[in-house]
C-alpha cells in the first residue's frame, strides 16, 4: 500500500514524498545532512529512478538512475562544463558530448569508466578540430593516435613506451631512436 509523508533522518537529512513498504516510492525529495545536496524525482522501492540531483556547489545531474547510481541517459552540469550522454554504473559511458559553455570547446565520442576512450572528435575554442582513435587498453598499452586539422600526426602512449606499436607503419620507433623530423613527432609526445 502506498502512502506519503515526511521522514527526518538522524543525520539531519530528510525525505518528503511517496512511500511503499517503508521505502521511498513514487515522487519525492531527499535532502542530505547539512545541505549536502538534494535529489528530486521519481523513486522505486528506495532507489532513484528519474530526477535531478543538485550538489551544494550548484552542479547538477538530470537523468536516469539505477541502484543509486547515474545510469542510462543524463546531463551533468559541472561549472562551465556540460556532459550530455550515456552513463554506466555512475560513470560517463559509451557515448556522449562534453562541452564548455564559455568557449565552445567540446569532446564528442565514446567513453569508458568516465574517461574519453575509443573514437571521438575534440573541437577547440578557436574552432580547430582533432579526431581521435584510441586503441583498446590491451592492444599496445592504451596508446592513442590523433589526426588534427592543425598539423601532423601525433602519437602517445599511456605506458610511455614508444615502440609498442612498431608494426604500424610510421607510427612507432624503436626505443631510443628519434622519429624523423618530417613527421612532426617529438619524444615528448610519447608521454601522457
Amino acid at each position: 500500500m502506498s502512502s506519503g509523508g515526511r521522514f527526518n533522518f538522524d543525520d539531519g537529512g530528510s525525505y518528503c514524498g511517496g512511500w511503499e513498504d517503508g521505502k521511498a516510492h513514487g515522487h519525492g525529495i531527499c535532502t542530505g545532512p547539512k545541505g549536502q545536496g538534494e535529489y528530486s524525482g521519481s523513486w522505486s522501492h528506495g532507489f532513484e529512478v528519474l530526477g535531478v540531483y543538485t550538489w551544494p556547489s550548484g552542479n547538477t545531474y538530470q537523468g536516469t538512475w539505477a541502484q543509486g547510481k547515474r545510469h542510462g541517459i543524463g546531463m551533468e552540469s559541472k561549472g562551465k562544463w556540460v556532459y550530455k550522454g550515456e552513463w554506466t554504473h555512475g560513470f560517463k559511458g559509451r557515448y556522449g558530448v562534453r562541452e564548455c559553455t564559455g568557449n565552445g570547446a567540446k569532446y564528442e565520442g565514446t567513453w569508458s569508466n568516465g574517461l574519453q576512450d575509443g573514437y571521438g572528435t575534440e573541437t577547440y575554442s578557436d574552432g580547430g578540430r582533432c579526431c581521435m582513435d584510441t586503441f583498446p587498453a590491451g592492444a599496445g598499452g592504451g596508446g592513442w593516435v590523433q589526426a588534427s586539422e592543425r598539423g601532423p600526426l601525433a602519437l602517445g602512449w599511456a605506458l610511455s613506451v614508444c615502440n609498442l606499436l612498431a608494426r604500424s607503419e610510421g607510427c612507432a620507433y624503436p626505443a631510443g631512436q628519434e622519429p624523423p623530423a618530417q613527421h612532426g613527432i617529438t619524444p615528448a609526445l610519447c608521454h601522457r
